[in-house]
């Protein structure tokens, strides 16, 4: 009885162990593009650091951008993931991939969206609660000096050579901003951009001008949003807002850019339960900007950023994953 007993429970580990290691092997190898970007980058090694101690799977992360990157995992099969896809930049082919079912849009990673826009201080929109809109903002050139002629009213304009630059152009056009007695800023590049806003808030003097989110800044600075006093106009955007001279461009609100964890079809079918995690996973414009701010401030790695953030938010991706997930992830931090 004692032997039937003991092989009986020996054949039960067996099984046990034998299906822990179906599943670890099920997830097997998984490849994960780190976007070039900061939120992306950083969403790529919490993926990691989840899919390997919580479920098993052993990746790797590769380099990667948006069209490259979609075009790889569409063609090709690889990488296996890419967790923050800007997919309206992609959307047309995107949506073959998926009704072709080589693709699978998973979760919307950004809860609130890809935000765009023309913002001000925080600290000035207090001061003035009037402003509440682009149009308000450009009733007081007095409030926003230009940064070479302070007798001057300033927008700062989108980095050079990003498709922003263009919808930035048109819309100071549109808004006769020029005639209010402001000049398009040209900040170069995103480091001239943040420099500039960084040196608003120093000095407690105004900014005006395009930004998007979520980025360190808007962890570091409090920025608000302003309405351009019209819903985005999508026809009106793909028509004349986002090419470059239009010639008589209209007043139109940038459109909230979908962003979504996309994965491929072979990943699908091979990752099991880890799926629904990759299902499940989405932060908040909120919580990325204080990660990305930490990650700034510390001069740390996209890895380091990852680790800070499931210390530091334990309650928004333990509703990720079940318990017991959560625990093995939990002991390997």
């Amino acid at each position: 009885m004692k032997t039937l007993l003991a092989s009986t429970c020996l054949a039960a580990a067996l099984f046990a162990l034998s299906g822990t290691g179906a599943r670890a092997a099920a997830c097997g190898e998984v490849s994960i593009a780190e976007m070039n970007w900061a939120s992306a980058g950083v969403a790529a090694y919490v993926d990691k650091i989840i899919l390997e101690n919580g479920y098993g799977c052993s990746v790797s992360i590769v380099a990667g951008d948006t069209m490259p990157t979609f075009t790889s995992m569409n063609e090709k099969g690889q990488p296996d993931m890419a967790p923050e896809l800007w997919v309206n930049a992609v959307r047309t082919p995107l949506d073959a991939a998926v009704k072709e079912g080589r693709l699978i849009e998973a979760a919307k990673i950004l809860s609130d969206g890809g935000v765009e826009g023309w913002w001000i201080p925080k600290f000035l929109s207090d001061a003035h609660p009037e402003i509440k809109t682009v149009q308000d903002a450009l009733k007081h050139p007095e409030l926003f000096p230009a940064p070479e002629d302070p007798s001057k009213a300033a927008v700062y304009n989108c980095p050079s050579g990003w498709n922003c630059q263009i919808s930035s152009a048109n819309l100071y056009r549109a808004l006769k901003a020029e005639e209010a007695g402001f000049e398009l800023v040209d900040t170069g590049s995103a480091a001239g951009q943040e420099g500039s806003i960084a040196s608003a808030f120093e000095k407690k003097k105004g900014w005006l001008g395009y930004y998007w989110a979520p980025t360190p800044i808007l962890g570091k600075y409090e920025m608000t949003k302003l309405s351009f006093g019209v819903p985005n106009d999508k026809a009106e955007w793909d028509a004349c807002t986002a090419v470059p001279d239009c010639p008589k461009p209209k007043v139109n609100a940038y459109p909230i850019s979908d962003v979504y964890t996309v994965v491929t079809k072979q990943f699908a079918d091979k990752a099991g339960v880890a799926m629904d995690y990759v299902k499940a996973r989405k932060w908040d414009n909120g919580t990325v900007n204080k990660v990305l701010a930490w990650k700034d401030e510390n001069q740390a790695t996209n890895e380091d950023a990852a680790k800070y953030f499931l210390k530091t938010y334990p309650d928004m991706w333990k509703g990720w994953v079940k318990p017991e997930v959560a625990e093995k992830i939990q002991s390997s931090l």
